[in-house]
């Protein structure tokens, strides 16, 4: 049940990742959707759509790796 949640957690930022990468193509490709007025801003919606579902993505299998102690500590200078 945990890797179940585990799974869901990480699909729901995916998705939303992928549907911001399907944003900026069509607005570049001068698809605007209705709800978007214009191209420019469907991009920057789309933009920070994706760079949300990956930072969310990075960060979860970051903790997750510094839980089971598997990143390493950064060298002191």
């Amino acid at each position: 049940m945990v890797r179940f949640i585990a799974v869901l957690i990480l699909f729901i930022p995916g998705v939303i990742g992928a549907f911001g990468i399907k944003l900026m193509r069509d607005a570049l490709f001068v698809e605007v959707y209705p709800i978007l007025v214009h191209e420019g801003l469907q991009f920057i919606i789309g933009l920070i759509m994706f760079i949300g579902g990956l930072a969310f993505i990075g960060g979860f299998i970051y903790h997750r790796d510094k839980q089971r102690k598997i990143v390493k500590k950064r060298p002191k200078k």
